[in-house]
């Protein structure tokens, strides 16, 4: 179990014991504009990956997976709600009926001028429901223990959550990272398990830096040589003298110490900072070798995350509902572990805000 700032879990639970139990919802980072050669679709699924909605787009506009786009990868068991273009210039969309069953329904089509980049959105909502909610004994929970429950839930909305990159990063049975220093070290791997392992290789050192600060008690605040990001956007800026009005912005979410993902170059951080970063970086020193030799630049990712509009209901004695929303490539486990734990029944597939 990784470092919670909120103390052990309060209670175990069945998570997504239906895909109706996991509703993800993208937030457009901008509309349609009405016009242009790709047809934007937004789409439900159920039942399906993302890359088979694609293979189905495919098919269905004969069309090479180069004329798709999309934004972020959705999960297989959930009830998503995500846009996809699909270019065709100067073509007539086929019917929808061919396309669509009851795993997948179309809700709205428009014309767009540019085929939709990944990452492009502002964000996820999430409406997740938790059953069978049991105390350490298998009790459902009584009316002392729900009160703690709000009470940690309430801390979460006030705090923020460690934004820790999420179990389904490191793969099915959690072997990424294993199978990225072994592609380091000389074994072949095809293009995209390239890219899906370099992620993990990063998303592992990342994680490793967060749970520092987490047992330092300094993953919400800023410590000599912080980097910075602004709130909303990925811009950096720092190191530079802790002042009073930088805590007040800290304090006020409008920025966020960060840690980094890792490549070519020299860290950014310095002062306290920098030193712990060095210090996971040479006990890892095969995975940055690795990294940086892949081309990849260094970059920063926010320590911390706030889970917006965050809101939860006991819609029965034993289920808990909750309801947020986190920017992009940022993850529902990072909130539930402040809850239940990462790593319960279920929690393997959970979706990818990325």
């Amino acid at each position: 179990m990784s470092a919670t700032p909120f103390g052990p879990p309060l209670f175990a639970a069945r998570i997504k014991a239906a895909p109706e139990d996991f509703v993800v919802e993208e937030i457009a980072a901008e509309p349609a504009t009405g016009q242009g050669e790709h047809l934007l679709l937004w789409i439900e699924k159920r039942g399906f990956t993302t890359t088979e909605i694609v293979q189905r787009l495919c098919r269905w506009a004969n069309v090479a997976p180069v004329a798709i786009g999309y934004a972020g990868l959705k999960d297989k068991q959930a009830v998503t709600r995500q846009r996809f273009t699909v270019h065709l210039p100067g073509r007539e969309a086929p019917e929808l009926a061919a396309l669509e069953d009851d795993g997948l329904r179309v809700l709205e089509t428009s014309r767009h001028a540019r085929k939709l980049p990944r990452g492009g959105l502002a964000g996820n909502a999430f409406t997740i429901r938790l059953r069978d909610v049991r105390d350490v004994q298998g009790v459902p929970l009584d009316a002392v223990q729900k009160g703690l429950v709000v009470d940690r839930l309430a801390a979460i909305a006030t705090r923020g959550v460690p934004n820790r990159f999420g179990v389904q990063r490191f793969g099915r049975f959690g072997d990424n990272v294993g199978q990225a220093r072994r592609m380091f070290a000389g074994a072949k791997v095809g293009r995209e398990t390239r890219s899906m392992l370099l992620s993990a290789a990063r998303s592992e050192l990342f994680n490793r830096v967060l749970d520092a600060r987490v047992a330092d008690g300094s993953w919400e605040r800023a410590i000599d040589g912080e980097v910075f990001m602004l709130d909303g956007r990925r811009s950096v800026f720092g190191p530079e003298p802790l002042t009073n009005e930088l805590h007040a912005r800290i304090a006020a979410f409008d920025v966020h110490p960060t840690g980094p993902l890792w490549g070519h170059g020299a860290l950014r951080s310095n002062g306290a900072a920098g030193a712990l970063e060095a210090a996971i970086a040479a006990d890892e020193a095969a995975l940055c070798k690795g990294l940086e030799q892949a081309g990849l630049s260094q970059e920063r990712r926010a320590l911390r995350v706030r889970a917006d509009g965050l809101a939860w209901a006991w819609p029965a004695d034993d289920a808990l509902e909750l309801r947020f929303r986190l920017p992009p490539g940022c993850y529902a486990t990072a909130v539930l572990a402040g809850l239940c734990g990462e790593s319960g029944e279920g929690a393997e597939g959970l979706p990818d805000g990325d």
